[in-house]
């Protein structure tokens, strides 16, 4: 069978339930032309007899071409025509939409009017896989490993992790490219759904060489009047709280930028020597530390990230205690 077809039959499974495709019998009805430039089949689509035109060609056929070759080829069929294409630009995409015409990229877009289905994706870039993960994915990938929430959405993930649909929709697609995770639409609708690709402590192997520190920078600074230290606690001070580390002489704490900045224009902080007794070293993270902290902790994952590449033997000793104890 076509290679597109079998990739659209399993779109369509995946996304709407059981669909049968099958070569349409009375191909021979229509022109040679358009025998010769489609390919057509049957699909069970929903409770509907939908006909496949399929296009194989290199290059894109404009909507409005498109449009008259469906209006020829309608009267030998008495069911909803199908256009079915690998890819389609951005632009050809709304010239079809603006024709009204439904279409099917396989695994990526698929505009159903007449069955009330309308996945609006994004579109599939061939892009090289990063050599590291953006913060924004790093955030998403770390959510996904500590929590169990299953199949979020773009928007979802927003939500919990403070970013927008359109940055999340740009780290799912990273983390499917990086092949340690999936996303796809699943069910009836426009949504998108996000899951790991394997248990919890593979992926992270697979991950750790995307993976980077999520410290910006480092700051000395000396607190006055402060009882409390204004952020979580991290670095060696964290890594003393998850294993068998002495605590250091001085507090590390972390705080996102903009806790950074509203820290810096209260003038509570000011700036103090790294080793100065009392002195206090905060480190800026490139995504929210609150996001995956538990009583007052930054979390263990993005704790071993920020310290993985320190040269002590007896914080390399503790990481890998940290991380042998870790409930995957």
């Amino acid at each position: 069978m076509n290679p597109l077809i079998t990739k659209i039959e399993r779109y369509l499974r995946d996304a709407l339930g059981d669909t049968m495709i099958r070569p349409w019998k009375d191909r021979q009805s229509v022109a040679f032309f358009l025998r010769d430039r489609y390919r057509f089949f049957e699909a069970q689509i929903l409770d509907k007899l939908c006909l496949l035109i399929v296009d194989n060609r290199d290059r894109e056929t404009p909507s409005a071409t498109i449009r008259k070759h469906l209006d020829q080829v309608q009267p030998k069929w008495t069911g909803p025509l199908v256009y079915v294409r690998d890819r389609i630009t951005a632009y050809n995409r709304k010239r079809l939409l603006e024709h009204k015409i439904p279409f099917v990229v396989p695994g990526n877009q698929m505009y159903l009017p007449m069955l009330g289905v309308d996945f609006r994706e994004h579109f599939r870039r061939h892009r090289p896989v990063a050599s590291r993960l953006r913060p924004s994915s790093q955030a998403v990938l770390i959510h996904a490993l500590l929590d169990d929430d299953k199949d979020l959405g773009p928007t979802a993930l927003g939500a919990k992790l403070g970013y927008s649909a359109m940055a999340m929709s740009r780290a799912l697609d990273e983390l499917d490219a990086a092949g340690i995770a999936e996303s796809s639409p699943t069910g009836r609708g426009s949504k998108r759904f996000f899951r790991l690709n394997a248990p919890k402590r593979e992926v992270w192997k697979k991950a750790e060489p995307l993976l980077r520190t999520p410290v910006k920078s480092r700051h000395a600074i000396d607190i006055a009047h402060e009882e409390c230290p204004p952020g979580l606690h991290a670095g060696l001070s964290g890594l003393a709280h998850y294993s068998m580390l002495a605590e250091p002489a001085n507090t590390t704490i972390a705080l996102s930028r903009e806790d950074w900045k509203s820290l810096q224009q209260t003038g509570a902080a000011k700036n103090a020597m790294p080793d100065e007794p009392g002195a206090m070293t905060v480190e800026v993270w490139g995504y929210a530390p609150a996001l995956f902290a538990a009583d007052g902790w930054v979390d263990r994952l993005s704790l071993y990230l920020s310290l993985q590449n320190m040269k002590d033997e007896r914080v390399q000793a503790a990481l890998e205690q940290m991380m042998e104890e870790f409930p995957w």
